[in-house]
């Protein structure tokens, strides 16, 4: 038997007392919208003042206007939903009809969406780099892609064709691909292939752009990245770590390697090559690339210890990040960023100085020691080492210096942990003296995707190892023709290298037609050869993603 409860209904089928409160509720707040809003005083004095308030709705009672549906508090302002009845088409975008029911809410939201509009406007006059996620309009476009010096070690292409091409070579392909590659063959191929999988030229292509030389070689061990490789080489055999007649051994055989990659850069039959060890990482480039006449080489990252050991082997060289914002600080009169201020020079000392001189007044100012100016020195080095700024350029004739600096330098190679003993990777396109042929691995994906209309195919292809400028050039030329000019790519770079992209001062234009002509048998394609003599344009910073659209590129970094 149920009790006499007021409101009480079997199975709460009619709760009178819930429909009596929501008929009540429902007509308070139709009154409460009848009236016109009235602002309370400490937020109109703010909105008087220019201030800018949070368009959060109201609170109960707090407000005087309609209390809307409550946002998510930590979504982002530009994510909020949209009212359900827009402004008229013709209405220009960020301004709306006034009319009564405008609470204070709406008004700073006005103000808001103003006030964005005008600081990204600003930001786009005043920064190069724009976020290319928020603002895809302002993408880049072209036929061809930007050079990019740093090394990737993942690249993933994604597209509505599929890659079956790419499997399962036939052995005879595999080999045609090889010999190409060792005889350095130009393959051109038409701009669209109807069926790639029965395209044998398009198969050996694509073989001869995985191939890359190695030294040394030890199958058991990743011998890149080597820069914080001590976690994935741990517990690997390394029977030299502790024989110093086999680390002999090694270092004499990277040695002759090493001498053998620079005489074929200096004659121009090697484009370039890497030499990466447990601490830093180094570019070598031959004379007409990256727009300058003579080989250069990048060091990144450094330390002090590094440089000066350098300096006192009589190698020159600069640091280009810090020169080019030394420059930038004296023509717009801005503050170097942290990390980025170039240690003061004896002369730049005395300088500073000077004028208490012409005043008559510098014997009543006490200056700093020669032991602070040298220890404030010291910390300005220290602290950019490690640092993409720590990047060091050696140009001309030093760059043999170099060759021997490295050679004969004990801190080369690491004398304790994972890595002790073992010599330095060296990565060429083009074959040398104890190099050994390597592959990179290349693995296709058929996957279900959901779209409006249900489900789609997604192909994809993955390509992993040490990818260097010339293979990310020549995937991308095979991809235009096999995937009718459509595909994206997402791009995973090794980050010590990105710096590898900045661009250098030159000291006059060089002729493409003559830089082409010097390295014709440097074993790279013409094409790839041309983008290569580019003057870098990405800075600190490297590829990162592509889009592809009708033989159009779309890239940010």
């Amino acid at each position: 038997m149920a009790l006499s409860v007021p409101g009480y209904s079997p199975s709460f089928k009619r709760p009178p007392e819930t429909l009596r409160l929501r008929r009540k509720r429902a007509r308070s707040h139709g009154a409460a919208v009848s009236r016109s809003p009235e602002l309370p005083g400490p937020r109109r004095a703010a909105l008087s003042a220019g201030l800018f308030l949070r368009p959060f709705p109201a609170a109960a009672g707090g407000g005087g206007g309609a209390p809307g549906a409550r946002r998510n508090p930590f979504a982002r302002l530009d994510n909020r939903p949209r009212p359900a009845a827009g402004p008229p088409a013709a209405q220009p975008r960020g301004q709306q009809v006034p009319g009564p029911f405008l609470g204070s809410n709406q008004e700073n939201v006005l103000l808001w969406e103003e006030t964005l509009l005008e600081r990204t406007v600003t930001e786009l006059h005043q920064t190069p780099h724009v976020s290319f996620s928020e603002l895809d309009t302002l993408l880049p476009k072209g036929t061809e892609l930007p050079v990019d010096w740093s090394i990737k070690t993942r690249l993933l292409f994604t597209s509505s064709q599929p890659f079956t091409w790419t499997d399962h070579l036939k052995a005879q392909e595999e080999a045609q691909g090889l010999v190409q590659h060792c005889r350095a063959t130009e393959v051109t191929l038409p701009q669209s292939i109807q069926d790639p999988k029965l395209s044998t030229e398009l198969r050996c292509a694509f073989q001869q752009s995985l191939v890359y030389w190695l030294h040394p070689a030890l199958s058991w061990l990743s011998l890149f990245p080597r820069i914080g490789a001590d976690r994935k080489m741990a517990g690997k055999t390394s029977p030299w770590s502790n024989d110093e007649t086999l680390q002999h051994v090694l270092m004499s055989d990277w040695s002759v390697s090493f001498t053998s990659l620079y005489n074929l850069l200096k004659t121009k039959l090697c484009p370039y090559f890497y030499v990466c060890t447990y601490q830093f990482t180094v570019l070598f480039r031959a004379a007409g690339l990256a727009g300058s006449d003579v080989i250069t080489a990048l060091l990144s990252p450094t330390t002090r210890g590094l440089r000066e050991a350098m300096k006192n082997e009589g190698i020159e060289f600069s640091l280009p990040l810090i020169e080019e914002n030394g420059r930038k600080k004296k023509a717009y009169g801005t503050s170097l960023g942290h990390g980025e201020e170039q240690a003061i020079s004896d002369e730049d000392e005395e300088e500073s100085f000077s004028w208490l001189e012409e005043m008559g007044v510098h014997d009543k100012i006490k200056k700093p020691d020669i032991l602070s100016i040298k220890l404030r020195k010291e910390k300005h080095e220290v602290q950019m080492d490690h640092r993409p700024e720590s990047v060091v350029l050696v140009k001309g004739t030093n760059t043999f210096t170099l060759l021997n600096f490295l050679i004969n330098c004990k801190s080369l190679v690491a004398t304790s942990g994972a890595q002790a003993g073992l010599p330095p990777t060296l990565l060429s396109p083009v074959a040398f003296r104890g190099a050994t042929m390597q592959m990179l691995k290349a693995r296709s994906v058929n996957v279900k995707t959901q779209a409006l209309s249900g489900y789609q195919d997604q192909f994809s292809l993955e390509i992993t190892g040490p990818i260097m400028p010339h293979t990310l050039h020549s995937i991308t030329r095979l991809l235009k023709s096999s995937q009718n000019g459509s595909f994206s790519a997402g791009l995973y770079p090794h980050e010590p290298t990105a710096v590898f992209n900045i661009c250098l001062s030159l000291d006059n234009v060089l002729d493409k037609e003559v830089v082409n002509k010097e390295l014709a048998n440097c074993g790279l394609h013409p094409k790839t050869l041309e983008q290569l003599s580019q003057i870098p344009l990405l800075g600190k910073s490297s590829l990162r993603h592509v889009e592809m659209n009708d033989n159009i590129c779309n890239w940010r970094s």
